[in-house]
């Protein structure tokens, strides 16, 4: 049983956690807030001034067939790039759990690529990747891809999904690694005992038990996708060949900063808060699910 905390005083407590909502204020209700208002605004590139349009950007919008052709990207780049890192992650994760000497090492390997930046990510890619000098281009020469990135735009999404899911593996990797530490011993032995295979014993015991931080991780890596990949975008392929890679969080500062259209840049980040509110909303009922269960 834990013991309660008594503050001598009343004010105490809030004013522990005055500075976490003042930063939450300032830096994401008052942005997100401005973002609200100003998609119902056309404004000129200097913001002297602004006409209401009421819903007219966000109609413009899904009228917008390369709009549309984004969210179609954006859909199919944060699909792959959960799926391929969560499941190269979880058998990292398998391999490393099985590991007995030198485990430490192993996993510290593993968990490092997380420490490198989403730019920094892209960077080291896009040299990987280079027509010109990149070495696993090389490699794929050899064997009969010819790999250009520039003009290719499926060769340029792949490019993006890749580099995108090998930073994500390494969080994934914590997070299944601890979850395959909790599973009972007692459960992976008395299916030993069943004659039950390695494989059959992961399908049957081990899977299901990492569920909720398999739901987890899949909402995590989707809003990963969707938000945190636009520098690695930016550094590698700039939303192109032809808007090839231009995902959703990458269109709201090209159209915002390049293009200079306010207006339609903030409905399209309006679109973004609501799809990750509708995430962080179903993983929260799944969670709560689970624990009435």
């Amino acid at each position: 049983m834990q013991k309660r905390v008594v503050f001598r005083s009343r004010l105490l407590p809030y004013l522990l956690v005055l500075p976490q909502i003042a930063i939450t204020l300032i830096f994401f209700f008052w942005p997100a807030y401005q973002a609200l208002e100003s998609s119902f605004f056309i404004e000129d590139a200097f913001g002297f001034s602004r006409q209401w349009v009421a819903m007219q950007n966000y109609v413009e919008l899904f009228q917008d067939p390369s709009y549309l052709r984004s969210f179609k990207t954006t859909l199919i780049f944060g699909v792959s790039v959960a799926v391929m890192a969560m499941s190269i992650s979880l058998g990292l994760a398998v391999a490393a759990n099985r590991v007995v000497k030198a485990a430490t090492g192993y996993r510290t390997m593993l968990i490092w690529p997380y420490a490198v930046a989403p730019a920094l990510a892209g960077v080291i890619w896009y040299f990987l990747m280079n027509p010109s000098l990149g070495i696993v281009a090389y490699w794929l020469k050899n064997v009969g891809v010819d790999w250009n990135h520039y003009l290719n735009g499926d060769q340029a999404l792949l490019l993006v999904i890749v580099a995108a899911a090998w930073k994500q593996v390494s969080y994934n990797f914590l997070f299944f690694l601890a979850g395959l530490q909790s599973i009972p011993k007692s459960l992976i032995e008395a299916a030993a005992i069943d004659r039950a295979g390695p494989v059959r014993r992961f399908w049957t015991i081990v899977f299901p038990l990492l569920t909720p931080t398999t739901f987890f991780l899949l909402v995590v890596n989707l809003v990963y996708a969707f938000f945190d990949t636009f520098a690695l975008v930016h550094a590698t392929t700039e939303g192109g060949p032809v808007d090839a890679t231009s995902i959703l969080v990458f269109r709201v500062y090209n159209t915002g900063f390049i293009g200079q259209d306010y207006g339609s840049s903030a409905a399209q980040s309006v679109i973004l808060m609501g799809l990750v509110i509708m995430m962080t909303f179903v993983q929260f009922r799944f969670v709560e699910r689970k624990v009435q269960y």
